[in-house]
């Protein structure tokens, strides 16, 4: 119910009295409305104020959320990498998480990487002096027998025996294949030179002189003369083994150098090395033409005396390539050795030895 005893009282005043009336009419309708737009503008300013209270609140709370998580997730693959790589992280991060590492590798290595350098510069270091040193020691070779190399590899090819390969390596990287090829083409250039130097020799004394002029001892002569005993490269022998080695394959190591410049300059340049090491033997034979045996043999039985017996006295070097030692002997005579890579070698060393210390005449042919 609404009290209407305010305007009652109102209305009564301004008939008593138009003036008080006019005045009390005056102030009445400008304190009426006053509750009015107070209790409407309370709620409304409430209502905004809370609106704009909870959407700032709300859009503050949002934006902070929003923010927070977003922030953490970009903060944690840069101060947590090894948590984000664990997580299983996308892969577009993974370069960003293993560059810390790498960085830490740079920071630890250094040392190792500096070792691992001066290491590798001392082996090249090494290796390059090792190659100067071949390098001089072949063109001092080269020098002695005359002949400059295309392919330096023959030429150390032809002075590597058996002994010195590796067990990775096959037997024909030793000097052997290229003895074989040089003791045909040694015998092809002494026959052609034999030919032309004595154009009134039958074909027996050709071959003979063909024989002496190529068998081991005389290439043996040759490799000596020139120097190459030192330059035979062996494997793990002792030294007074080693020494007996040498000079047991000197004549292969010179029959395989003939070879390697055969192939190395063809046959004129093999010709010019036998001619300029082969002429003066040539022509004057150290050696009896005759086998050294039949000729002691011979001389024995023109003393009357039995035939000339052999004994091995003994067997040094290897299986593959062994050393025989061998003495002559005749009754009233002192026995002769000698040395050969057979037996039958080293019996013929022995008949020559004797026949030169007895002086025998006839087991030579100057021609």
């Amino acid at each position: 119910m609404i009290d209407d005893s305010h305007d009652i009282r109102t209305t009564q005043a301004a008939a008593a009295s138009p003036q008080a009336g006019a005045t009390a009419l005056e102030a009445a309708p400008k304190a009426a409305p006053r509750p009015k737009p107070e209790v409407k503008a309370e709620p409304k300013n409430e209502t905004k104020t809370e609106t704009k209270t909870e959407t700032k609140s709300e859009a503050k709370a949002e934006t902070k959320s929003e923010a927070k998580p977003d922030a953490k997730i970009e903060a944690k693959p840069d101060t947590r990498p090894s948590s984000a790589d664990a997580s299983g992280t996308v892969a577009e991060q993974g370069p960003e998480i293993a560059a810390p590492d790498a960085g830490t590798d740079s920071h630890e290595k250094p040392g190792k990487a500096k070792g691992s350098r001066r290491t590798k510069s001392a082996g090249s270091g090494a290796t390059k002096s090792a190659k100067v040193a071949e390098k001089a020691a072949n063109a001092a070779i080269e020098a002695r027998i005359g002949h400059r190399f295309a392919d330096p590899s023959l030429l150390s090819t032809a002075f590597t025996h058996v002994s010195a390969l590796k067990s990775s390596k096959k037997r024909g990287d030793s000097y052997q294949r290229l003895e074989f090829l040089g003791d045909h083409v040694l015998g092809l250039i002494v026959s052609d030179m034999l030919y032309r130097s004595f154009p009134s020799a039958d074909e027996g004394e050709l071959s003979k002189r063909l024989a002496d002029l190529v068998r081991k001892e005389s290439c043996a002569d040759v490799a000596k003369s020139l120097g190459l005993l030192d330059d035979i490269k062996l494997g793990a022998v002792g030294a007074g083994a080693g020494a007996r080695l040498r000079k047991s394959v000197l004549g292969d190591v010179c029959e395989a150098v003939i070879g390697a410049i055969f192939l190395d300059g063809g046959y004129t340049a093999a010709s010019g090395f036998v001619e300029r090491n082969w002429t003066e033997r040539m022509h004057k034979p150290r050696r009896p033409l005759r086998d050294p045996k039949t000729v002691l043999q011979e001389w024995a039985q023109g003393k009357g005396l039995p035939t000339p017996v052999y004994r091995e006295v003994e067997r040094t070097g290897p299986h593959h390539d062994p050393q025989f030692r061998v003495a002559v002997d005749l009754p009233g005579l002192e026995p002769a050795e000698g040395v050969g890579g057979s037996k039958r070698a080293a019996e013929k060393v022995a008949a020559s030895v004797m026949i030169e210390r007895e002086g025998v005449s006839g087991g030579s042919n100057d021609g």
